[in-house]
């Protein structure tokens, strides 16, 4: 990758975490994004918010993880990486502590295989089927090694009673199925109590992605 895909990529993350936390869909210094290099990865750092990123502090590791240059990474970067290792397509993962899909994974009544019902096209289409991923504290290795046993078979995960953790094929791909699940946690909450016509297994089938 040249340097200057690269520095493309330091800005696109900056742009994106200034554009998520300005929209409220993380706060603080929660959430983290990476992108994958040639020779390793693009991570926001650790204790930064995803509001105040400078594209020459983001820390870049080499295929080992060991860190390159700019800030430490997440504490959440086995997460990251994890998504990396069992899945080769991605090209990018974003992780969030954001509102709605938070308070669906502390729910005691959900599908803990698919956690949030096939309520709009676009849902099935960018996530599809969501797992609930056991709790396990953050930045811990259980935690990364427990997502690792689904990461093969989904691009998204729902960590309990902490967030959502979805791969992608591009930064836009994985931004844009992460805000799905958002904006579908929320419809979900909004909904409960109600009745609800989701969408059938035969039109669940013919949207998921082939």
């Amino acid at each position: 990758m040249s340097r200057l895909n690269e520095a493309m990529l330091r800005e696109e993350i900056c742009r994106l975490g200034a554009s998520m936390f300005a929209r409220g869909l993380t706060a603080g210094s929660s959430g983290n994004i990476s992108v994958r290099l040639d020779e390793g990865w693009l991570m926001t750092p650790t204790n930064t918010s995803l509001g105040q990123l400078e594209p020459a502090r983001l820390a870049k590791l080499d295929s080992t993880g060991r860190l390159v240059s700019g800030d430490p990474p997440t504490k959440e970067s086995l997460l990251h990486r994890v998504m990396y290792e069992e899945r080769p397509g991605t090209a990018a993962v974003v992780h969030l502590h954001s509102t709605y899909s938070v308070a669906v994974s502390v729910l005691a009544d959900v599908d803990p295989s698919n956690v949030l019902p096939p309520i709009t096209a676009y849902y099935i289409m960018r996530v599809g089927r969501l797992p609930l991923v056991p709790f396990h504290p953050p930045g811990d290795a259980t935690l990364a090694e427990s997502v690792r046993r689904f990461a093969r078979t989904h691009h998204a995960v729902l960590l309990a009673n902490h967030g959502p953790l979805v791969a992608g094929s591009s930064l836009d791909a994985a931004a844009n199925a992460i805000e799905e699940l958002e904006e579908t946690a929320k419809l979900h909450l909004i909904l409960r109590g109600c009745r609800v016509r989701v969408l059938t297994d035969e039109q669940v089938a013919a949207l998921a992605p082939r």
